[in-house]
């Protein structure tokens, strides 16, 4: 009887331990990656090119590009210069913004991607989506998963701390993302991918209920493998929705409404988990998200990032506009400026109390 299975599309290495930079060069070597050593490597003009030095005389074949920024414009010309090498693979190395401009630049140009970020602020790093800044603010295009992720954690503990959190509210914002799609499935009928939520669940539910903190090497190594399992999660399902619900709306909002004061990624997304998750009626639930967020040091009221809460007010009924056709707890309770007044000031009494 034949073995009916269908294929994930995945990473074929992934390498998260301390140290794991030193052993690169043998994972580029491998033959479904570079059979000639000719590479073309993304780096930034911070954490990047500072490990230049230490990885270059590894890669003889490499060719080295320095990117700017994390615009469109940047990803676009990195694909034009990487496009007359004739290269194996492009590397990413550096953080949210290179990794995501390499994975735009190695799927224009039909190469696959090694990922090598120097720090774990988001699920990004190993997701088939690159955020790239455009003319009209900030745009998601769809590209390949990267064929490797190779995570050095003493590459990570050296980067500065805010880079840890913002990857533990994103993890954590999983849980909500995976309650609004359970919604979503039971008010409308919307198909959930399980193995795609299971694995995006857990992701988030390990990092939640980790009792260490960001110098620990075992909760580093929990968050990396959850941001790389969000990742695949999303291509499991073929799209955001196990790593993005309300909270990824909230966090968007943000970022259109105040794009000049607007925080890091997982730190609006985290609060927004946390109050998406009180809307929901999950009280408890919530507070131990809140509580948890608080250990690590991210924020769980808009007061700890600069906001008043009229402001986030503003953010939390402009949140659906930011995703049509998403739905999520914010669409089914369709609440008006007044009843997020009400409902938040419970929700900051529940988490201070």
């Amino acid at each position: 009887m034949p073995v009916l299975t269908r294929l994930i599309p995945s990473p074929v290495v992934v390498d998260i331990r301390p140290g794991a930079l030193d052993d690169l060069a043998s994972v580029l070597s491998d033959q479904r990656i570079s059979h000639s050593g000719k590479l073309a490597v993304a780096v930034s003009n911070g954490s990047g090119a500072k490990l230049r030095e230490r990885i270059a005389p590894a890669l003889p074949g490499a060719t080295w590009y320095e990117v700017g920024g994390g615009t469109l414009d940047d990803a676009i010309r990195l694909a034009g210069a990487i496009k007359a090498g004739h290269f194996d693979a492009v590397v990413g190395l550096g953080g949210g913004k290179i990794i995501d401009c390499a994975k735009f630049a190695a799927a224009r140009v039909g190469l696959p991607l090694v990922a090598v970020p120097t720090n774990l602020a988001h699920d990004g790093l190993c997701s088939p989506v690159a955020t790239l800044d455009n003319d009209a603010g900030r745009g998601s295009y769809g590209v390949p998963n990267p064929i490797a992720v190779v995570i050095d954690l003493d590459v990570i503990r050296d980067a500065p701390a805010r880079f840890v959190r913002s990857g533990i509210g994103d993890a954590v914002s999983n849980i909500s993302a995976i309650a609004d799609w359970e919604l979503a499935n039971r008010v409308n009928g919307e198909k959930i991918d399980g193995l795609a939520a299971a694995m995006a669940r857990q992701a988030g539910e390990a990092v939640l209920r980790h009792p260490g903190g960001i110098g620990d090497n075992d909760f580093l190594q929990v968050l990396a493998e959850a941001l790389v399992l969000s990742g695949i999660a999303m291509s499991v399902s073929g799209d955001s929705r196990p790593s993005s619900g309300a909270c990824h709306e909230i966090n968007h909002a943000f970022d259109l409404l105040f794009p000049k004061r607007a925080a890091s990624h997982g730190e609006q997304c985290g609060l927004g988990a946390a109050f998406a998750m009180y809307l929901r009626g999950a009280h408890e639930e919530s507070a131990y998200m809140a509580e948890v967020l608080h250990r690590h040091g991210l924020p769980v009221l808009p007061e700890e990032i600069g906001f008043t809460v009229d402001e986030f007010v503003q953010v939390v009924e402009f949140a659906p506009q930011t995703r049509p056709g998403r739905y999520t707890i914010l669409e089914h309770l369709d609440l008006k400026t007044n009843q997020i007044k009400d409902i938040y000031s419970d929700y900051a009494k529940a988490i201070s109390s």
